[in-house]
């Protein structure tokens, strides 16, 4: 694409935002740039999806922890499906979110409290095919590595929802014992003292 085609072509952009006046502000923001198109404004993952799926945007930004779906969650749906590039924007500074949001195929990793031009330049490096990832985080996240296996988190994510074994055991189609040991398996590789204190030790690192 020469750069004359690509002044012509406005990005389109979809955001993903629960917090209200986030979502305004951020959209007031990047319609600001000439270049940069809000298509559509989502406020939860199951939204996002959508409208993704509706718009087909060049990027979507999307916070992580929302309602019904994690951003996590829709770049890994969409990373197969669409040509949409994602963007996670969070106030999560934690090595094991980003980790997880680049294996979930999101091309960017930034922080809410980045200056707005840094964001508005972020979505015209991730729609060139570019990584775009906040400095201090990328030096972090290779240092600690998570010790959980996918079942381990996805047992431990439900016992720190407040899920007692049984009903765990029943959600994910598990024997009993073999939740047991899942979370026994990762209260010891987390050094806790229950499942509660694993589950907030491997939240708080963003392994969850």
């Amino acid at each position: 694409m020469s750069n004359h085609e690509q002044t012509r072509h406005q990005i389109r952009v979809v955001i993903a935002e629960d917090q209200t006046m986030v979502l305004g502000a951020l959209t007031a923001l990047l319609e600001l740039e000439g270049d940069i198109a809000v298509i559509a404004q989502t406020r939860n993952g199951l939204e996002a999806l959508e409208a993704v799926s509706t718009h087909q945007p060049d990027v979507l930004i999307t916070d992580i922890e929302m309602p019904e779906m994690t951003g996590l969650d829709v770049a890994a749906k969409i990373k197969d499906k669409f040509n949409t590039r994602v963007i996670i924007l969070t106030t999560f500074a934690r090595a094991g979110y980003l980790r997880r949001a680049l294996e979930s195929g999101a091309s960017g990793y930034l922080l809410k409290d980045r200056p707005a031009s840094e964001l508005a330049d972020a979505v015209r490096r991730v729609y060139r095919g570019l990584r775009v990832v906040d400095p201090e985080l990328a030096a972090e996240a290779w240092c600690e590595t998570d010790p959980l296996t996918d079942r381990e988190r996805q047992v431990l994510r439900l016992a720190g929802d407040g899920m007692t074994g049984d009903d765990i055991a029943l959600k994910l189609g598990l024997s009993k014992g073999t939740v047991r040991n899942y979370l026994s398996e990762a209260i010891s590789k987390l050094g806790a003292s229950n499942r509660v204190d694993a589950a907030r030790i491997a939240r708080a690192k963003g392994w969850l």
